[in-house]
């Protein structure tokens, strides 16, 4: 009887070892997660828009359908300026700062954001972009803004070069739908945009107020405007329309439309709460 305990037992702890490996990983409510770190960034899984990815400031994770959280990436790095590839499913941006400190200059993740790689130092970094964006009119085209400073890749991110001053007291950029050179800008002073990727800018809103995001999507223009709320209008276009009034204190920090359906909107709160819409922004409610 001895003789067949051992085999048997490596057996059963081969199945166990098996098991552990393949099971997902445990996940965490956001709740929970909101009192562990903060949202840098978000965006939908384009192949899978129940998933929605975030950038924290501990590493990134995942967001399933069952509405918990999950580490995506090893590294527990500070991921800053997240914006998704516009085409490519799987390909990130970030820069940001390590754990062990430092900056982490242009990140690029080409596997679902499970392993990240400095793609560049950019121009005397590395750099630590808060706000970076791809183009989704030409996707080798990024901005990004470092000290002060608004730098260019034309190459995907590998080579830049310094553009111009960014605007004073910027929050947030977007690079257009339509055109590689046109951008717009978040600021403490308004809505801006510029014709010649960040050269000159103007005034895109009537009202000078405090503008905490602005995204582009399919044509669309969508920015949070405190004292106002989310706004929304054609590119080229400044027919503004209110399509929230806002939060009373509160306002939207980050804002994702899904891909394949321009009603499913998911954003984030100064507070670091997660809200979802089924209706273009009209409605909201906790993810």
């Amino acid at each position: 009887m001895t003789r067949y305990r051992w085999p048997l037992l490596a057996a059963l702890l081969t199945t166990l070892v098996l098991a552990g490996c393949s099971r997902e990983p445990e996940g965490i409510g956001l709740e929970q997660l909101r009192q562990q770190t903060h949202i840098h960034g978000l965006a939908f899984d384009r192949t899978d828009s129940e998933r929605i990815w975030l950038a924290t400031h501990h590493g990134f994770h995942v967001v399933g359908a069952d509405g918990l959280a999950r580490r995506v990436s090893e590294e527990t790095h500070d991921f800053m300026g997240f914006t998704p590839h516009p085409e490519e499913a799987a390909v990130f941006f970030a820069s940001g700062h390590p754990a062990r400190g430092g900056n982490l200059g242009v990140m690029v993740s080409t596997d679902g954001g499970q392993r990240w790689t400095q793609r560049s130092p950019g121009v005397e970094g590395p750099v630590d972009f808060h706000q970076l964006t791809v183009s989704a009119a030409d996707p080798e085209v990024l901005y990004g803004a470092y000290r002060g400073g608004l730098q260019v890749s034309r190459d995907g991110g590998h080579q830049w070069q310094l553009q111009a001053r960014a605007p004073e007291g910027l929050i947030a950029l977007a690079a257009s739908g339509r055109d590689p050179e046109q951008l717009y800008a978040a600021t403490q002073a308004g809505l801006l945009m510029s014709p010649d990727g960040g050269q000159r800018w103007r005034q895109l809103h009537g009202e000078r107020r405090p503008v905490s995001l602005v995204v582009v999507d399919r044509g669309w223009l969508y920015a949070y405007m405190v004292g106002v709320g989310l706004i929304r209008a054609e590119e080229g276009s400044r027919d503004w329309e209110v399509i929230h009034h806002g939060w009373e204190e509160g306002y939207l920090i980050h804002l994702a439309v899904d891909p394949s359906d321009p009603a499913h909107l998911v954003a984030a709160d100064e507070q670091g709460r997660l809200l979802r819409s089924t209706d273009g922004g009209r409605t909201w409610a906790s993810l």
